[in-house]
């Protein structure tokens, strides 16, 4: 009885020996049965042999009766025919996923002996012989078997694993005096949770019920191995000791039935969370013994306990239980007993744990078949997709913590671990960490003082190996000065030459855009000598590429999409695309692309990528609707119909109301671009490369000769880590959409009306050349105006020429050709002021809903607004809509 092993040799042994004595009395017995009677047991053990002991004289008198009682029975046996023989017999059970389970059969229940086999009553017994036969009775009891005369209640079945879970209910059979049925009672209970004790060590040392559950078992298989030893030497004194009474035996297993009270509310506790209790009520550190039979109650209600009958229920594990086993030793922590007991359990449940602790900190890796550390690792995550990855995933959800499964000891560095050991893994694939190297000298449990200390220093060494990895041996800051100089149009002079040489290319429709050529184009214009870009080494990552769908389509698909969880919304954006803009052109749908390889892609990731893409195509179009501008600038400035002095004042009118909405939309587009630029992106990329320079600073701090790096005084109030950098570069990007007015959809509708009707206005300076020309009587003859010199004449004849012979061929396929040109001149000059009214009227009054927003938005949210208010309101100066937003509609309606 020393240990599980020999328990079973010792009940065999005892089950064995008293039914051979017993063959005296009845040779028909067969050997193997468990429910015999008391005497021949004492009698083999000599018990009392002194003949004058009462006990002695009892048991002989006893012995008597039953051979008078078996001589009788004979005597009717020789009448009926004999009954059937009683046979019960041992097998072994299924194998299960746990190792240590018993897998002998359980024995047959006492009531189902014939009646031959029956005890003698009780009440025909002396005190001495009842005392004596109970306490034998309860040896057997505490094992968790069946006596003579204690016997499993009758709601009981030892063959249901759920009630076994619950423990045993006792019963003694009637005819006990008083005064030992109090203190037997007593002393069940102790026997019931060793019963359902030894059930649970059973159940949660199953596969599916993880390592920390089995380390548990295993502790709790230890006092119950001691239990045992206990239950051996108090067989030892009964039988040697004839003074040995019920009183001492209770006084002996007071410590032992404390023990485990404390650990049968434990297990009750665990397999409430497996889904064995209904009642969802935590069990209080000192719960009532009628607490504990309202459990059982509840617990005898269901059916046997197997992995099927928890299908939808989270089984119990990991974190889970040290925060249970925790929970518990704070509460009874004014109990010496059971703080040591459970501080014991919690130190032996914790190794496994602390062991996959260990190994995450130490080597950025997840060795958890059982599904229970709190790192939850997602493997069909790889970083092969990083390149298709807008949302971070790599980086935000391969690695997660399960926030239910936490053990408090680890709940205010749960972030820690979990950055550590992310940290640690990039290093790890990136050939940086040696995981063939065996940790040592690391806590194995969570009572080591040293256990916080190992999670700060493991991820402060996680963070600077990957700080000076991206740092350094990637170039992270040179990364970033590249980005800016290809997508922000730092160094413009390239990308000037580049528009220049694509631009038969980008004037197709964007279907028919060969990009290749413009890849091929871009390539040479930054290899160009002398240009800041062909110095870049990371030039090759740079490529061209064409999105059909309009900025404004995208911001606004993205700025509009609410309730939708984290990282989605431009998921959403790739995996659903958008209807292109029919009318979508090279220039409109330019964007550039970034190839960056691991490690750096978690700092420029895809997801800032598109956020630097969306930057590049806002200043794109600026820097387009300004050269277009520029170009209808020149047109004005050169062309012979609008360097000509009119002879009609009406004309010269026009004229000039024409240059000053040019020069208004010019300026508009000059002062956004450099708003944007300047005060904008400048100073808070500045921001960003302070912090880069502080990071390094602090990266290049003493190293000890342990490995650890002791960082410089830094300004920054906050320690700077990878996640940290991630975020500032994040922020960098966000603050630039936000005070560029992309991320607001009101602005962004405005401003996209305002770039609209520039964008017209500059398309049809041709038009509007050809319809001054026709307006002009000076123009419409033959003869020279006086102010014209001879050379303007001739070329403007030239040009006229050309311009009659196209309309001349276009005339079959446009009807209405013959009608323009016969309209009356008056008629001709009142569509050119309604025409140059509609678009002053509509540039006007939308610049000045624009401030008016820019106002709001400068004094509620975005104070840099106010900046670009100031500017943008000199081009509305002198209009009928400067400051006058009541009075646009009738303006409006007028024009």
């Amino acid at each position: 009885m020393g240990s599980s092993a020999t328990l079973a040799p010792t009940q065999s042994t005892s089950q064995r020996t008293r039914p051979t004595s017993r063959t005296l009395v009845n040779e028909r017995r067969p050997t193997n049965v468990q429910v015999t009677t008391r005497e021949p047991t004492m009698a083999r053990s000599g018990r009392n042999a002194d003949p004058l002991s009462a006990g002695s004289d009892n048991l002989k008198s006893r012995s008597r009766n039953v051979e008078s009682r078996a001589t009788r029975g004979d005597s009717r046996a020789a009448e009926q025919p004999p009954p059937a023989p009683w046979v019960p017999a041992a097998s072994l059970l299924p194998h299960t996923s746990a190792p240590l389970a018993s897998r002998v059969s359980i024995p047959p229940v006492a009531s189902s002996a014939p009646q031959a086999l029956q005890p003698r009553p009780l009440a025909e017994l002396s005190l001495n012989a009842q005392e004596a036969a109970i306490i034998e009775d309860l040896l057997f009891v505490f094992m968790g078997f069946e006596g003579q005369y204690i016997r499993f209640a009758k709601g009981y079945n030892p063959y249901e694993e759920r009630d076994r879970l619950s423990g045993p209910q006792w019963r003694i059979l009637s005819g006990l005096d008083p005064s030992l049925l109090d203190l037997t009672q007593s002393m069940l209970r102790m026997a019931s949770h060793y019963t359902a004790l030894e059930t649970f060590v059973d159940v949660q040392s199953r596969e599916e019920f993880g390592a920390v559950n089995h380390a548990l078992c295993a502790s709790i298989r230890r006092y119950l191995q001691e239990y045992l030893v206990m239950v051996v030497q108090l067989e030892t004194q009964f039988l040697n000791d004839k003074n040995f009474t019920l009183q001492q035996l209770h006084v002996h297993i007071l410590p032992s039935s404390h023990l485990m009270a404390q650990m049968y509310g434990l297990a009750l506790e665990l397999l409430k969370r497996n889904a064995l209790l209904d009642d969802d009520t935590d069990e209080s550190s000192d719960s009532s013994d009628d607490d504990f039979d309202h459990i059982i109650e509840q617990l005898r209600d269901g059916g046997d306990l197997v992995p099927g009958n928890m299908t939808g229920k989270k089984i119990c594990k990991g974190g889970v239980v040290l925060g249970l086993i925790t929970k518990r030793l704070e509460s009874l922590s004014g109990d010496p007993s059971a703080r040591v007991l459970l501080t014991t359990l919690l130190r032996d449940a914790s190794r496994p744990y602390m062991a996959m602790l260990n190994e995450w900190l130490h080597h950025g890796s997840i060795n958890d078949p059982h599904s229970e550390f709190l790192i939850k690792e997602q493997k069909s995550i790889r970083r092969e997709r990083l390149e298709q990855d807008y949302t971070d995933e790599y980086w935000e959800r391969r690695y997660t913590i399960r926030d239910h499964d936490v053990p408090p000891q680890l709940e205010a560095v749960k972030d820690k671990v979990l950055l550590a050991g992310k940290y640690l893994n990039v290093v790890r694939e990136c050939g940086g960490v040696d995981v063939s190297r065996k940790m040592q000298d690391v806590p194995n449990s969570f009572d080591d003082n040293r256990f916080l200390e190992n999670v700060s220093s493991a991820y402060a060494h996680a963070n600077g190996s990957l700080m000076q990895l991206l740092l350094t041996t990637h170039e992270l800051p040179a990364r970033l000065r590249s980005l800016k100089h290809y997508f922000f149009l730092d160094p413009s002079d390239y990308f000037n030459y580049f528009l220049e040489l694509g631009t038969s290319e980008l004037r197709k429709p964007v279907k028919v855009v060969n990009t290749g050529k413009l890849q091929s184009l871009l390539d040479l214009v930054l290899r160009q000598p002398g240009s800041i870009v062909c110095l870049d080494k990371f030039k090759e990552d740079v490529k061209v590429e064409m999105n059909e769908i309009t900025l404004l389509k995208s911001l606004q698909r993205v700025v509009n999409i609410t309730g939708i969880e984290q990282g989605e919304a431009l998921q959403l954006t790739s995996n659903q695309p958008l209807e292109g803009d029919k009318n979508a052109t090279g220039f409109t749908s330019l964007q550039l692309d970034y190839t960056v390889p691991f490690p750096v892609s978690l700092v420029i990731s895809r997801k800032t990528i598109w956020r630097y893409q969306a930057l590049f195509r806002y200043l794109l179009s600026l820097r387009y609707l300004e050269t277009q501008l520029s170009v209808t600038w020149y047109t004005h400035a050169s062309g012979t119909a609008w360097t000509h002095r009119s002879s009609n004042r009406m004309l010269e009118i026009w004229k000039r109301r024409v240059w000053t909405l040019r020069a208004r939309m010019l300026v508009f587009v000059q002062q956004l671009l450099y708003f944007c630029t300047a005060e904008v992106i400048e100073p808070n990329w500045q921001k960003l490369m302070n912090t880069l320079r502080e990071i390094e600073n602090n990266c290049a701090g003493v190293t000890t000769q342990d490995g650890t790096s002791t960082p410089r005084a830094s300004s920054s109030k906050k320690p700077h880590t990878v996640d940290g950098l991630m975020q500032e570069h994040v922020d960098f990007l966000d603050t630039c959409l936000k005070e560029c007015m992309l991320t607001n959809s009101k602005l962004l509708r405005i401003h996209s009306k305002l770039m609209q009707t520039c964008s017209i206005f500059a398309t049809y300076t041709n038009w509007l050349s050809r319809e001054l020309e026709k307006s002009d009587p000076d123009l419409t003859g033959n003869t020279k105006p006086p102010n014209m010199t001879d050379d303007q004449w001739r070329q403007f004849l030239v040009i006229r020429g050309q311009r009659q012979q196209q309309q001349s061929s276009s005339t079959s396929k446009d009807g209405d050709t013959n009608m323009e040109n016969d309209k009356n001149p008056e008629t001709r000059m009142n569509e050119l002021f309604d025409v140059i009214r509609k678009w002053e009227s509509n540039f006007s009054r939308h610049l000045q809903i624009l401030l008016d927003a820019l106002n709001h938005y400068a004094a509620t949210e975005t104070v840099v607004l106010l900046s670009l208010c100031a500017r943008l309101s000199t081009a509305n100066q002198g209009t009928e809509y400067a400051g006058l937003r009541s009075e646009e509609e009738g303006h409006g309606g007028g024009s």
